[in-house]
């Protein structure tokens, strides 16, 4: 067994991570796969469905912006539980497919820590997603918050929030901009959040965390029957992802009691 993992070394390495988190998720909501927020944008100039009779324009578009997306007004009305929900069952989806991918080398793939780094990434961009929802948006917060859900630990907030003497602001920059970098690039050049690009940013949180590698076996897993498929090749994937949907659950669970008890 290797020596312990301080507090102070966890917290270097979320920091960043989550200051990482928050441009990953804002172009989540920004991204607008469906074209809902520019349709109903256009719908005040009458440019959108030209032609057609003004009630059932009104009706189409009024269709659209009912759809539970960030930016909608049917997202407006939902509480911070529905968006959870949101969360953990859309954008979750989606993190848990790029994570299980591994799995489809069974048993081989278990043992390298590439699909616990990429897990342990999904279900940290998930609390910082939760914690957003419930207006908590400061670095040490999340930090304290991803520690105690994923690592069972009970970060001091002081040392959290980066207040302590040893705290490097400097390389903490540096390394968000590297973790940031492909959201930028793709911003840059596509004007918005691609696929590639979304991936590509899980993998780098995820490999920003292995210098942690021994606390990412604390996260929440999925039941013992999607750890035995997930041992399995080719149909490995299907259990890992299965199990990762499960973890994301429990993350969800453990992230409600953590902001029940800090906020009382």
């Amino acid at each position: 067994m290797g020596e312990a993992i301080s507090d102070a070394q966890v917290v270097k390495v979320l920091r960043p991570f989550v200051r990482g988190c928050g441009p990953m998720l804002d172009a989540l909501r920004e991204s607008d796969p469906l074209g809902l927020l520019a349709r109903a944008r256009k719908r005040d100039d009458g440019s959108e469905l030209d032609g057609v009779d003004p009630g059932l324009r009104d009706k189409l578009l009024n269709g659209l912006t009912s759809v539970k997306v960030p930016g909608t007004e049917a997202w407006a009305a939902m509480d911070a539980d529905e968006r959870t929900s949101w969360w953990v069952n859309r954008v979750g989806r989606f993190t848990a497919l790029l994570t299980s991918i591994p799995g489809l080398g069974g048993a081989l793939a278990d043992r390298l820590p590439v699909q616990d780094a990429l897990g342990a990434a999904a279900q940290g961009l998930l609390l910082c997603a939760i914690s957003g929802e419930h207006g908590i948006t400061e670095v040490g917060d999340r930090v304290r918050l991803i520690a105690w859900v994923l690592f069972e630990r009970d970060i001091d907030p002081v040392l959290a929030a980066g207040k302590d003497a040893a705290h490097d602001a400097s390389a903490e920059d540096s390394r968000t901009d590297e973790l940031t970098e492909e959201l930028t690039g793709a911003k840059r050049e596509h004007g918005r959040l691609t696929v590639k690009a979304a991936g590509r940013t899980l993998w780098r949180l995820g490999r920003s965390l292995l210098s942690i590698v021994d606390e990412l076996e604390k996260r929440p897993r999925g039941r013992l029957i999607h750890r035995a498929l997930g041992k399995l090749p080719v149909v490995g994937m299907a259990g890992d992802y299965l199990g990762e949907r499960s973890g994301l659950k429990r993350v969800a669970r453990r992230a409600h009691a953590w902001i029940d008890r800090v906020a009382v």
